[in-house]
């Protein structure tokens, strides 16, 4: 496929970007770079993601074979996410991501709260943080 081919609905790039670009999969899959990890901790880990979208996120990465489930035959059962082979390559991509998040992040914010000031702010006068997080535009968190 050309490289212009990202453009069209079906093209398997574009597809995947939008797996691994959605609200909390990049955060969730740069957790699981740390080792497996059972659902609650994945969510005291990732703040604020609630437990049915964090379920939601991590079957959308199980069936695009980037995350595993492992379920134990226990009582009580447990079960853990782990990423998988496929899911390991996408390792240092997301450490160069976080790395330009942290030195650029709060550049973003302030960008964003200037604009919002610009418009008189958004509708419910909040300024969108990382991982649809709101603040009131101007202030600072």
């Amino acid at each position: 496929m050309a490289a212009s081919d990202v453009f069209l609905a079906d093209c398997p790039t574009r597809l995947t970007l939008e797996v691994i670009g959605g609200t909390w999969a990049v955060v969730v899959l740069h957790a699981l770079a740390d080792g497996p990890q059972r659902h609650g901790e994945l969510v005291a880990r990732v703040g604020g993601v609630s437990r049915k979208v964090l379920t939601q996120t991590l079957r959308r990465l199980q069936d695009s074979g980037l995350v595993e489930r492992h379920e134990y035959a226990e009582f009580p059962p447990r079960v853990d996410y782990a990423l998988t082979e496929l899911g390991r390559t996408l390792e240092e991509p997301i450490a160069m991501l976080t790395r330009w998040a942290r030195t650029y992040g709060a550049d973003v914010v302030a960008s964003q709260e200037a604009s919002a000031a610009r418009r008189g702010g958004d509708d419910d006068g909040t300024v969108t943080r990382p991982g649809g997080v709101g603040a009131r535009s101007g202030t600072r968190r």
